[in-house]
């Protein structure tokens, strides 16, 4: 008694009959990192989206000129980098996530320290932080699955 290959399935030979053996399935964490990504990237072009508008002057009651150069800086910052951030978190490459990481932590930066510059609610740090914790945990999960 065994498992056999034969042309592309896995039969269990017992005694004169061959059995088929459905494959045991698995999580896989790649996948796993891959739609995390995805929806990050989506979540991301729309942050980089209210970026654009606040410059454009679609949102927000005061006009990107009358605000103070420090808020003007970091709009356009995200503005720029969040965009190529959800383009690179999309193609699940390296450098997307770095970028991703970095316009993560530079927002988590910017809200402790220069609050009134970047939007500081409690749920939303409470967010990038869980998004990057869970980042961390399921790209580690995926390196150990390899």
């Amino acid at each position: 008694m065994g498992v056999r290959y034969f042309g592309g399935a896995d039969l269990l030979v017992e005694e004169d009959r061959l059995l088929a053996v459905a494959p045991t399935r698995h999580l896989r964490w790649n996948l796993v990192l891959v739609w995390f990504m995805r929806i990050l990237a989506l979540l991301w072009a729309v942050k980089g989206l209210i970026a654009w508008a606040n410059i454009l002057g679609i949102a927000g009651a005061v006009p990107f000129e009358a605000r103070p150069p420090g808020h003007q800086a970091v709009t356009i910052y995200f503005a720029v980098m969040d965009p190529i951030a959800a383009v690179g978190l999309w193609l699940t490459s390296t450098w997307g996530g770095v970028l991703w990481l970095l316009a993560v932590m530079s927002h988590l930066i910017l809200a402790v320290f220069f609050p009134r510059f970047v939007s500081n609610g409690a749920l939303l740090i409470a967010l990038f932080i869980i998004s990057l914790m869970m980042y961390l945990t399921i790209s580690w999960l995926a390196a150990i699955d390899e």
